[in-house]
């Protein structure tokens, strides 16, 4: 994270808003799952298979199911978008989003909430190099770490702002909860229609910033 320039760090934040915003609304529309925290709904999975409650373990695994397959859709996207590897990547989650928000409009308002998690797996193509992730958008913990390490390295005479842009990812993702339970509050699964339209202004936007990957 610390070889990106303002720009990428900036559209990290605003990536991290809109995956803690779409993991808020699918959280309460799934009664707790999570969609785009995979750890999470590995420990409801166990959990439910200690129990033997059928229909949570078939929640959580096809969240999970969907998850890879966001995943493995975005990094082919990625793959075959070329230098505008990540606007191909949005164009995806944009286009899962909208398949979800169709899908509650339609009446099947699980399977709109279950395609979130695709759509959010897709979304970790954004910041890839090599074929990994260099920034995790939709999941703090590893980002937390670095946080801590970064302070204790400030403590230790290290540089003393390396923690603040770990921070910032925290706060984008933090943000984008709370606007997530204040949309669905007010809309309920028809706010993801905004997260599509979000992530397709990104998408068509990110050509023209300045990024340095």
């Amino acid at each position: 994270m610390m070889t990106y320039n303002r720009w990428a760090i900036g559209l990290a934040f605003c990536l991290s808003g809109l995956a803690g915003y779409i993991d808020t609304i699918g959280f309460i529309s799934l009664g707790g799952f999570f969609v785009s925290f995979m750890s999470g709904n590995t420990t409801r999975l166990g959990i439910e298979l200690a129990g033997l409650h059928t229909g949570g373990i078939a929640t959580a695994a096809l969240i999970l199911v969907l998850f890879v397959l966001g995943v493995i859709c975005g990094s082919v996207a990625g793959h075959f978008g070329g230098r505008r590897r990540k606007s191909a990547v949005l164009w995806v989650v944009a286009l899962a989003l909208a398949v979800a928000a169709s899908l509650d409009q339609i009446g099947l308002s699980f399977a709109g909430a279950a395609m979130l998690a695709f759509a959010m797996g897709a979304e970790n193509g954004v910041f890839q190099r090599d074929g990994e992730v260099t920034i995790a958008l939709t999941y703090m913990t590893g980002t937390l770490v670095k946080m801590g390490q970064r302070l204790a390295g400030a403590l230790l005479g290290g540089p003393k702002l390396a923690w603040v842009r770990h921070f910032v990812l925290w706060i984008g993702l933090l943000t984008g909860c709370i606007n997530g339970a204040i949309a669905h509050y007010l809309v309920g699964q028809g706010a993801v229609w905004l997260a599509a339209l979000a992530a397709a202004i990104f998408a068509v936007a990110l050509p023209f910033l300045p990024l340095d990957d």
